[in-house]
């Protein structure tokens, strides 16, 4: 299995508009962070989790020729945004494409991206995506890659986390219920938000964040959906023995 970080930054990126911080203002490629993202490829599948608004740019520069499935965590724009540009896919495969996500985070993409799911003039294409209302905790496959979806959450939001064999993707977290902390027992990679130093309502902190990995007791920690307070060098020294901050671009490989 193959990991590619499509984005590691939060819902403002980095850097973030008007700011002239050290690392908003670095040029370090490592502190450039555009929205939260990620592809997986696997057993000949490609595999999307979440469409921020740079999408597109992504698909550009690393060269998306294929997407077989979308895994959606929530329906905040930072998440969803780029969803229409899910349409160029549907022509050069010539088919539609499941986007995997829990009832709510459905029902909010029909309501936000309604001209999709309506009989409404073609124009230059539209997205046709499927989506798949999926139970949490309940497995499935893309084509030979099962998935499996946690709920945790976001705030007081429940939203979705996914599972893949040893490796599993946690963003947009401040809390992780007791059967989902037990489900992500075993794996070898895990991705976890962390979002920055200081409490945050709706996301871990950093040291939050070590402790849920702790707990998990995966290998390898990648920390993502990460703010501009967090200059990647200098976090990432303070980190413990396989705890790392993921950056865009970042390349894993996870053996069978």
């Amino acid at each position: 299995m193959d990991i590619k970080f499509l984005g590691t930054g939060t819902s403002h990126g980095v850097p973030v508009a008007g700011c002239s911080c050290g690392t908003c203002t670095s040029l370090d490629p490592k502190n450039r962070r555009y929205r939260t993202s990620l592809m997986i490829r696997d057993k000949g599948s490609a595999i999307i989790i979440d469409t921020p608004a740079e999408f597109r740019l992504r698909t550009l520069e690393y060269k998306i020729e294929r997407i077989d499935a979308l895994l959606i965590t929530h329906a905040h724009s930072d998440h969803i945004a780029g969803l229409d540009d899910i349409r160029r896919y549907n022509e050069l495969q010539a088919s539609s494409i499941p986007a995997y996500c829990d009832a709510e985070t459905a029902s909010e993409i029909r309501k936000r991206f309604g001209y999709i799911f309506e009989d409404t003039q073609e124009g230059g294409g539209k997205p046709k995506v499927d989506l798949v209302e999926t139970a949490p905790y309940s497995k499935f496959y893309v084509n030979q890659t099962q998935i499996q979806l946690l709920p945790v959450m976001h705030g007081e939001i429940k939203i979705s986390a996914f599972k893949a064999r040893k490796f599993a993707y946690v963003t947009d977290v401040s809390h992780i219920p007791e059967e989902t902390f037990n489900c992500l027992k075993g794996v070898e990679v895990l991705v976890l938000d962390a979002l920055r130093h200081e409490p945050h309502p709706t996301h871990f902190s950093v040291n939050q964040a070590l402790e849920a990995a702790a707990k998990i007791k995966a290998k390898k920690v990648f920390f993502t959906h990460i703010a501009h307070a967090l200059e990647h060098n200098k976090t990432e020294a303070s980190l413990p023995e396989g705890v790392k901050l993921a950056y865009d671009g970042l390349e894993l490989n996870i053996e069978d």
